[in-house]
Parts: structure tokens; sequence; C-alpha cells
């Protein structure tokens, strides 16, 4: 059967593309409504005409699928929580300060400078209202850390999250938007009240039960390292893993394993499985334990704290357990399809999610590909077959993901499939043994050889990963990989794959036009770096500035050779535009680029020359000069400021300008200044 000829797949389509439409464009609720309404009065009509016919005819299909668009539509706004009359947004003037009432609901990654958590709003002001935002509080080594549940009075502003101020870099605004997350409140200890409360949610239950097993396992003696895989790996929780321990994962092509996902959820769907088959010999045994181990699932991914990796996992993997223990075998992509239904209409925007995306790419090319290379070789000797599978579902998944991972992360790891072969097994083993570990601490029963036992597994995994991470040459970096790369890709891997399954002329056919797109396209992306642009970027207390010619960037920059080494402005500029090459110079007072005049004014103030009447004019370093008698004198198009001035200067030099009539580029305000004309 094709796989577009399940109903299912088709109404589950339909709905995600209504949910990307709802995303970029804005439509009335009114009107999303009213039509929703319309169509499904249609579709109830069709329904009963047609009851009787075994095949039903092209409108009935047709009205599903835009019933189903439109449903997908709805769904987005009525998870839109910026449009609730009771969000905080439709309340607030960001620009004062309110009184503030809210709840710990999420421990974050600390910074270098502040501790952050999500909050839930419960007041502003003395009025009840609801809503999700960002707090940083100022790290205090002397004071413990909050926790979910607290409750917590401030007077605090809300304030906007910047939006990138660099070309290709992060948006951790969309990011945050996409959770929900609008604003964020800046506070200090000092300035937070805590207010008593004996309320618990689900979620601070489950905060205070990983706390209470975390201070068990410390009293073990377990490494910091090996607390923070049992954290990442059992409980969820990934602030404590080391930046440098994240990194070594990350190239060897292992950072699935840190975050509870598909993988953790079906290893431990097996074990408990196992553990409660003698059920299966009582009577009504099967539905007693399909319901437990629905229940273990959905409990274990609220311990985890309910992420979007675990919450997907545990949805597809509760399906299958029903499936599996009630005697009813599914169709896999229909086990699939009915997960990402279901999720979807409870969380539209995980959708935009990349975990969600990489998830479900993966266990898609695992169930299609994966049966066909490994009938390519069949050992008999159990052992080598068992390592021939692990190395066909990590190749295959793979196949799912690589154009996607290349997209969002612009790296490759050349060893995943040597990573993975040591990994799985081993993390198998590390999730059995872990559930036994935790339990036996909760009540005092852990013996100091297990937990040392048990540790130092974790640390070997650890010294594996980090060894396999060493082997620089075989992690590519900087790789340039736009959208249309990706489409062209999943072509032409599904034409591929489906010669593989079968062989004849259409499918030969599919090939050639396969790779005719991905050309096409890599011909296209590669004309569209043929182009010059003057860039000043954002760089707080330098400056820097970048001259692009086709595929080659000049940079030319105040910055010194260890602030050069970690900064990330020039790397994701190049990752962004194709740049091949990158030559790094110092300043200069005069740019000419496409006949047009750039000068520099830095903080000796130097600018006499009556000859130049340049376009633009970049101010830098914080130079004293006086504004009004250089535009008077100069008469420029735009005047630039870059990070490198004082805000205080800025601050009087957009004055002028707004007086002047003369339009002031702020970085720090507007982004990176791009000139390509």
């Amino acid at each position: 059967m094709k796989l577009l000829n399940f109903a299912l797949i088709k109404i589950t389509l339909s709905l995600i593309v209504g949910i990307i439409f709802a995303y970029y464009y804005e439509v009335k609720m009114t009107i999303v409504i009213a039509v929703v309404g319309i169509l499904l009065i249609s579709l109830f009509t069709f329904i009963v005409i047609e009851k009787n016919k075994l095949q039903k005819s092209a409108g009935f299909g047709i009205f599903t699928l835009f019933t189903f668009f439109s449903i997908g539509v709805l769904t987005y706004q009525l998870h839109d929580q910026k449009s609730f009359k009771t969000h905080y947004t439709q309340h607030i003037d960001p620009s004062k300060d309110s009184t503030l009432t809210f709840r710990i609901r999420e421990v974050l990654k600390p910074t270098a400078y502040h501790e952050k958590y999500i909050i839930d709003i419960l007041e502003v002001n003395h009025q009840r209202l609801s809503g999700k935002t960002l707090l940083n509080v100022k790290r205090d080594s002397t004071s413990p850390p909050l926790h979910v549940d607290d409750i917590f009075i401030s007077a605090s502003g809300f304030q906007e999250i910047n939006a990138p101020l660099n070309p290709n870099q992060f948006n951790y605004k969309a990011y945050l938007q996409n959770q929900h997350i609008y604003h964020q409140v800046f506070s200090t200890r000092d300035h937070l009240l805590k207010s008593p409360s004996d309320q618990r949610t689900l979620f601070g239950k489950a905060a205070h039960l990983r706390r209470t097993i975390n201070s068990k396992l410390r009293l073990k003696n377990l490494k910091t390292d090996e607390l923070a895989l049992i954290n990442a790996l059992l409980l969820g929780q990934r602030q404590d893993i080391s930046p440098e321990i994240y990194d070594s994962y990350s190239k060897a092509g292992a950072i699935h394993i840190l975050a509870v996902s598909g993988l953790h959820v079906g290893i431990l769907l097996i074990l408990l499985n196992t553990l409660f088959k003698p059920l299966e010999y009582f009577k009504n045994g099967r539905v007693f334990k399909t319901v437990i181990l629905v229940f273990i699932l959905w409990s274990f991914a609220l311990i985890a704290g309910l992420s979007a990796s675990v919450t997907r996992a545990v949805m597809m993997f509760s399906i299958v357990a029903i499936g599996m223990n009630l005697k009813r075998p599914a169709n896999i992509y229909n086990t699939l399809v009915i997960s990402i239904f279901f999720l979807l209409l409870f969380k539209p925007l995980f959708l935009f999610d990349v975990g969600f995306q990489m998830s479900y790419l993966a266990v898609i090319a695992i169930v299609s590909i994966q049966p066909m290379l490994a009938k390519l070789w069949q050992p008999k000797f159990r052992p080598i077959n068992y390592l021939w599978q692990i190395f066909t579902v990590t190749l295959t998944a793979q196949f799912g993901v690589v154009p996607i991972s290349l997209y969002y992360f612009n790296q490759f790891p050349g060893l995943f499939f040597l990573s993975n072969l040591v990994i799985i097994p081993v993390l198998g083993f590390i999730l059995g043994v872990g559930i036994s570990v935790i339990f036996l601490a909760l009540f005092n029963l852990l013996p100091n050889w297990l937990a040392e036992a048990y540790g130092s597994i974790i640390s070997a995994m650890n010294s594996f990963v980090r060894w396999i991470s060493h082997q620089e040459q075989f992690v590519f970096k900087d790789i340039s990989f736009g959208l249309l790369q990706v489409i062209a890709t999943y072509i032409l891997i599904i034409a591929l794959f489906s010669l593989l399954k079968k062989q004849n002329f259409k499918r030969l056919a599919f090939i050639m036009v396969s790779v005719l797109i991905l050309q096409s396209v890599l011909i296209f992306e590669s004309s569209k770096s043929q182009t010059k642009e003057f860039v000043v970027f954002h760089k707080n207390r330098y400056s820097v500035i970048g001259i692009k010619t086709n595929s080659v960037l000049q940079v030319h920059h105040t910055m010194d050779s260890s602030s050069t080494s970690k900064d990330n402005t020039i790397k994701n500029y190049k990752i962004g535009n194709a740049i091949r090459s990158v030559h790094f110079d110092t300043l200069e007072n005069i740019y000419m680029h496409n006949n047009h005049k750039i000068l520099i004014v830095d903080s000796l103030g130097m600018y006499n020359i009556p000859q130049l009447y340049p376009e633009y004019v970049l101010l830098r370093n914080s130079p004293k000069i006086n504004l009004t008698r250089l535009l008077d004198s100069i008469k420029p198009n735009v005047v630039i400021a870059d990070g490198s001035n004082y805000k205080s200067y800025t601050k009087r030099w957009e004055a002028t300008c707004a007086a002047q009539k003369i339009p002031f580029h702020l970085t720090s305000k507007k982004g990176a200044f791009i000139l390509k004309r």
C-alpha cells in the first residue's frame, strides 16, 4: 500500500500545513471559526449522503483535507497565549516597572552572570493574569538556587528579548516565542520577596523528587560529570552538564544521548514489558499490564520535566504499548502519525522544535530503510548480527537527520557509527541499572560498591566519547547548508532507497531527476553568494567591519586574538553566506564600496577631508566631536554607531541626527548595518 494512501497520514499532513500557514500568516479567529464551522457542516453532509458508499467521492476527500487544514489554523490560534484576554501582555506597559507575583516553573542552565528560570505569571499589579516569561537573577554564590513552585513577589519591569543583532545569528527570541515566552525580567535576590505557599503542582512534586534523588546520590561520592549524566539520561535534566562534556558528545555524533527521547523511552518500554510479563497469565492481565506501562511512561515523562522530546516519545510509545499488549498490531506509520496528530493538536508549536523534527525524521528513516539494509547481510553469529543491526539502525537514522542537522548545526560527525555502536548497547545497561540505582537510593538501600561501579561505567562512556571527539579530522565543521539543499537532499535519499526497494525504469528516472534538482539547487545557492556587501557588525566594546566580495570576506577589526578565537559573529556570517576564505586586517579611515564612500571617525575625531563628502559615516570608540558641525560639513546620508561607543554618546548622537532629519543606525538596537548597493 502506498504511504500517501493512508487517510490518517493525509489528514495529519493537512493539519501540519494549516499550522505552518497560521505561523506565518495572521488570520482573524472569527473568520477561521466560521470557515471551520462551514467545512464541518459540509463534511457531515457528505458523510450522510455517501454513508452507504464503499468508495467515497473526490469531493469528500477534498473537503476532509480542507477541514483539517482549517483545524490546523484554528489549533495554532487557540494555543496562541498572547491573544488570551488574561495574558499579561494585554495589560502591561513594558516601559514601566510592575509588581509581579510569579511561580517558578522550570530551572534552566545558568550563565556566567545570571541564574535563569522560566516563571508562570500569577499577578501583575495585584491583577490576576497568566503567561510565562524568563527570569534572570543575578548570581549569588551565598544563596541557594530557587526551586520549582516557589512563589515570589518582585517590583520589576518586563524587557523585550533581544532579536539577533548580527547576520545568521541564532534567534533566541524566536526560540523562546515558540515556547510562549515573550519578555524577560531581571532581578537580584534582595528584590525577591518569597511568598508562603503550600500549594504544589505536578511540576513541583517532580522537581522535589529529582532533588531528593540527587541528594541521595551525592552521599555516594559520585563525580560531578557522573551525576550530571544520570540527571540527563534518567531524569531529563541537562543543566549540570559541563560545556566540555556537551561538546564531546556533539562532536562524536552522540548528542541525542543527552536528551531523553525515543531511544531512551523505547529501551525503557522493553525493560518494563519484560518486567511485567508475568501479569499476562492472569485474567485481564494484558489490560492491567498496559495500564501500568502507560502510567509508568507518563510518570517518567513528568519526572523528566515534560520536555518536548520526552513528551513526543512517550506519546508514541504509549500507542505502541497499547497496540503491542492488546494484540492489535498497527502499521508503524499509523502509530507515528497518530502520535504526531495528537501532539500537534495539544502542542502545535512542537512542529517548529528542532528535536521534534529530528526525532520523527530519524524514526521514519529507521522503519523505512533499516529493514532493506539489514537484509543485505545476515550474519549467523548472534553477537555479530546484533552489532550489524545496531550499525544499520544508526546508519539509517543518520540518513533521516543529516540534511536537517547540517541545516541547523552546520557540522557532521564522521565517526557517528563508531560512537553509536559502543554507546547504544551501554545505554541500555545504564538505563536498566540506573532505574535500580535510583530506586535503591530513594530507600537508602544503595550499596557503595554498586554506586561506584555504576559511576565508573558512566565515566568510561564519557572517556570513550571524549576520545572520539578528539579525532578532529573526522569532524566536518562550518558546513553551509540551506533549506533548498535540505529539500533536494531528502528527495535524492527517497529516490535512492526507492530504487533499492524495487528496480524499474520509473524509479531510475526519479533518481536522475532528483540529481538534477540537487545540482540546480547547488548552482542557485552558488550564484546567490556572488554578491558584494559592506557590513558593520555589532560587537560590544569592539569595531568589526566585513567586506564581502563573492565568496571572500575581508574582516577589519579591533579585537584581540583571544576575543577573535571565541567570537562567533564572523563564523556565523561565513557559514550563512558560503564564504570560502576569510582574511583579517586592521581598520582603515576610509572605505569605498560600489562607488559609495564610508568615513570612519574614531576616538581621535579626525575627519577634515573636504573633498570626500562621504555618504556614510561610522562613529566608533566614542569620538569627542561636535556631531552637528560634522553633519553640516559632510551632509552624510546615514550615520552609523557600532558597539564600541558609550551609551551616553549614542543617545546624544541619536537626538542630534533626529533634529537634522538624518537616519541614525545604532547597531545595539537595529543590528548590523549592511550595505549591498
